[in-house]
């Protein structure tokens, strides 16, 4: 139900939406390209680096210059390390060894720990209901591993590695909501990624080898130009755009559509197909989202709230 304050969210907003759910379900598959020639770090520092030259023009079209204070650098470079370094090295990582529709809907628990992270530093309370879609959600992951819970192998390995990325996102939410209030979101999202391809930079040239950038086929090079370009820059500005038509509640939508279009795009180009107790814990997962999400629970009966 929307609130009579809210942005209504009209059909131009849900086909958004859906391009945005496509976008960032794309980065999965762009991941998945790109892993089979390069290292994670490589692929983290190509998606910042790029995303962070394509968003400075558009900071200093619309914004002017890049801030000079050092809160704002702070602020977003708190952000750059949970947002971008750690979860997109842990999802790159993770897909050694798991498919790209996996990693999706294993991200997509990332609203559970961001409501375990706000309720634990006291910024939103942690009602019955969230407590029960994190109790299903966690059940959801558990249920992907399938019947055998001692294999520590690669598989499980990677599920882990992508659970440490939404962790990462989910802590990120109380962090910008106490230091990032009232500074514009293209700032944000190009400080953050600015910083971002400094930290990489610097992870690359002390752990990696740079040179395997000239061995990536012409397949990878248009997967990672893509994923910067696309799940990354575009993506921000398309994300901030809905948020001005129909608000941060609509927008948060996204997660439940992103796994969709990640296994989808999966199917057609990678021919990836997810095991059945994986699309049972799919399934699982979408409805601890939806419990925790409450506006489908709004009903006579059904608060838990």
């Amino acid at each position: 139900m929307q609130h009579s304050n809210a942005p209504a969210a009209d059909a131009q907003s849900w086909a958004l939406l859906l391009l945005l759910s496509l976008i960032w379900g794309g980065s999965f598959l762009f991941v998945g390209i790109a892993i089979k020639e390069l290292p994670p770090l490589l692929i983290v520092l190509a998606r910042v680096a790029m995303a962070a030259a394509i968003l400075i023009p558009f900071h200093l079209l619309f914004l002017g210059p890049l801030p000079r204070d050092a809160r704002t650098w702070i602020s977003c470079g708190g952000m750059s390390v949970m947002n971008n370094v750690l979860p997109f090295t842990a999802i790159a990582w993770g897909q050694q060894y798991i498919e790209s529709g996996l990693a999706s809907v294993i991200n997509a628990t990332t609203p559970m720990f961001a409501v375990a992270s706000l309720a634990l530093f006291g910024m939103e309370p942690m009602t019955m209901r969230k407590i029960i879609g994190i109790i299903v959600g966690i059940i959801g992951v558990i249920v992907l591993q399938g019947a055998d819970f001692q294999n520590l192998g690669p598989q499980m390995l990677g599920i882990l590695a992508v659970v440490f990325a939404s962790v990462c996102y989910g802590v990120s939410s109380p962090w910008s909501k106490k230091r990032l209030m009232g500074i514009p979101p293209l700032t944000t999202a190009t400080c953050q990624l600015t910083i971002s391809a400094l930290i990489m930079a610097t992870i690359v040239g002390l752990f990696a080898e740079p040179s395997h950038y000239a061995s990536a086929s012409s397949q990878t090079w248009l997967a990672l130009v893509l994923l910067a370009a696309l799940s990354t820059s575009c993506a921000y500005l398309l994300f901030f755009r809905i948020i001005q038509r129909a608000g941060p509640a609509f927008v948060s939508l996204v997660t439940m559509v992103i796994p969709i279009s990640a296994i989808a795009l999966g199917y057609i180009f990678l021919g990836e197909r997810l095991d059945t107790h994986e699309f049972i814990g799919a399934a699982v997962i979408g409805l601890a989202l939806i419990i925790i999400d409450g506006r489908l629970l709004k009903r006579p009966g059904l608060n838990l709230a």
